[in-house]
């Protein structure tokens, strides 16, 4: 049997990965003890790397296909391609971010008060582009860890990757600037797109992918009503949802069927009964393809 051999991120986005694929249809089933996880699509061969490690891997064929940010595959220089843009992090479903942080009380408020300082980051390609782009001199040295705690003691700034900003607010650390916003992407092994069975499997995870994303805070709402209610519940549904319209065996009755924001539905559900609409029904997405 023909197998794809697929690197899921280790760390910081394991969990929400696992969970996004799960939406997708695809479970799988990490351990404790093991890097290779076992998973319920026996086309797949799965391994677990760091999210940093991940892109090098894909581009010299170790894995046809995997998951990291666009920061690591711009930091490794890796070429690969990029088959899809996932918006989803750690805790949330937005972007993340490199900022340039220092103490609070430290006397660096731009970037030019960089020049002839240290700073400590672990994208050290990232902070020395963005330097040089910014014609700042200054030293780059690469932090195996607890980068917070470094700034205004070891180091004069640091270059740190966040997502809420809680981090830094915690460490008493101010942001001079945003070197680049990075989210998730699905890349593919350039040889292994060349592959008609690869590109297809590689492909449809794509697809997969991208329907769970986009289910996410989305519910779909059936409900049944007399047709002479029809223009009272549709002044009712947002006016950009086009319902699904089906008549029913009962005479002069029909049913509609709609998918909304699910922030949205709780609001409308009880003007829906209002307008005499009834067996209204709310039922979770997995996936939405459009």
């Amino acid at each position: 049997m023909d197998k794809l051999k697929l690197g899921i991120p280790k760390g910081s986005l394991q969990e929400s990965t696992i969970e996004l694929f799960r939406k997708a249809g695809i479970r799988i089933f990490p351990s404790d003890r093991s890097y290779f996880p076992g998973t319920d699509d026996d086309e797949l061969e799965l391994m677990m790397v760091r999210s940093q490690e991940m892109a090098k891997y894909v581009e010299d064929g170790t894995f046809d296909a995997g998951l990291t940010g666009k920061d690591w595959i711009l930091e490794t220089r890796a070429k690969v391609k990029e088959v899809c843009e996932l918006m989803y992090a750690k805790s949330g479903f937005r972007p993340v971010r490199w900022v340039l942080a220092v103490p609070e009380a430290s006397p660096i408020k731009s970037l030019k008060d960089l020049n002839g300082k240290r700073i400590a980051t672990e994208a050290v390609n990232l902070v020395k582009d963005y330097l040089k782009k910014n014609k700042i001199k200054a030293e780059v040295e690469f932090s195996w860890g607890a980068t917070e705690a470094k700034a205004g003691t070891l180091v004069d700034a640091i270059v740190e990757l966040t997502e809420t900003g809680s981090s830094l607010r915690a460490n008493k650390l101010r942001i001079v600037a945003e070197l680049m916003s990075s989210s998730t992407r699905f890349i593919a092994n350039e040889k292994s797109l060349k592959n008609p069975w690869k590109k297809n499997k590689i492909e449809n995870i794509a697809i997969l992918l991208k329907g769970a994303l986009a289910a996410e805070g989305m519910v779909g709402l059936k409900m049944n009503l007399e047709e002479k209610n029809l223009s009272k519940i549709m002044a009712v549904i947002p006016a950009l949802k086009k319902p699904t319209i089906s008549r029913l065996t009962v005479p002069g009755w029909m049913a509609i069927e709609v998918i909304l924001e699910e922030k949205k539905v709780k609001k409308i559900i009880p003007d829906l009964k209002r307008q005499g609409a009834e067996g209204i029904i709310e039922y979770p997405l997995n996936k939405l393809i459009y």
